[in-house]
């Protein structure tokens, strides 16, 4: 993997957020010009439970909803534990710094800077989209997931 040409971080908030505090905090990251790329992270809410004697059946969790954010909706399969984002210049994580910094006041949130998405396609983006590939996906392919990756349009 050679390096990346766009600066990347990771914002890790000191606990798991619900669906409206994810939402919330999305609506207001997104506002902010010079995000190519973000990805959120965290444990799985499966829809049926996986294992165990209850197997198969429903899996009653308030935390796995649907949320709006820019002009996109999602299904939130996660409980959101970080998210990352891929920034055009390093001066716009400043920008989601200062955001972070204002929106999380009841507990701290970090902001990591490093790299932390796959920035040339992998054999797995090879063979999930082919050689022509949207450089916009590569890194954000999980080979199990039938469903494409939700595009947010933000501001340009």
């Amino acid at each position: 993997m050679t390096e990346s040409q766009f600066p990347q971080c990771r914002v890790v908030p000191l606990r798991m957020l619900k669906p409206e505090t994810s939402e919330r905090y999305l609506n207001e990251v997104v506002k902010v010009e010079g995000i190519r790329r973000m990805m959120v992270n965290g444990p799985s809410i499966p829809a049926v439970v996986p294992y165990g004697p209850a197997r198969g059946s429903p899996n009653p969790n308030s935390n796995r909803r649907t949320i709006k954010v820019g002009d996109a909706t999602m299904e939130l399969r996660v409980q959101v534990g970080s998210i990352t984002f891929e920034v055009e210049d390093a001066g716009v994580i400043e920008e989601i710094r200062k955001v972070t910094n204002a929106f999380f006041t009841q507990f701290p949130a970090q902001v990591l800077e490093g790299k932390f998405m796959k920035t040339e396609a992998s054999l797995v983006d090879y063979c999930r989209y082919g050689p022509n590939a949207d450089p916009s996906v590569i890194g954000l392919v999980d080979p199990r997931r039938k469903e494409a990756p939700v595009i947010i349009q933000g501001r340009k």
